[in-house]
């Protein structure tokens, strides 16, 4: 950061605190060269994420779609709210963590059900049923034959 004042490209932080908002972080600053004091502000850059769907059209990330799947999916099973948005969370944590901005649908709903398998099984299967689009009853066989064989 270059100080306003000489340009000088070196400074020491003096005093540090977030706004009344909590959005970002009030720093002031002192700078090495001339000594003048200045303020800066710090915030996390909020990038969008883009979802590509299988007909490839793109559309902003939703966190909330992904809890609407697994709200189906879990239905009349064992599975409690908090673990359904911790698998959100997951989920939107790791394509964040990878700094992707755009990420395939396949990639999210393969992250899902990675989650899921761990949770409930059955909730497991409906889920990939919707989204691995299963035709028959042959599929649902062969699904739960590799669920089966995973243990």
């Amino acid at each position: 950061m270059k100080c306003p004042f000489c340009g000088y490209g070196d400074s020491k932080v003096v005093d540090s605190r977030s706004t009344d908002d909590d959005v970002s972080i009030r720093r002031r600053r002192e700078c090495l060269s001339c000594g003048k004091r200045y303020t800066t502000y710090e915030k996390i850059e909020d990038i969008p994420i883009l979802v590509i769907k299988r007909n490839m059209n793109r559309e902003y990330f939703d966190r909330n779609k992904i809890i609407g799947g697994l709200l189906k999916a879990c239905q009349k099973r064992p599975v409690s709210r908090s673990q359904i948005e911790n698998i959100a969370d997951e989920v939107e944590k790791r394509i964040t963590n990878e700094m992707l901005t755009e990420v395939k649908s396949e990639y999210i709903g393969e992250l899902i059900m990675d989650q899921l398998k761990k949770i409930d099984e059955v909730a497991y299967v409906r889920f990939a049923s919707v989204y691995r689009q299963f035709k028959d009853v042959n599929t649902f066989l062969e699904e739960i034959k590799n669920l089966m064989s995973d243990k």
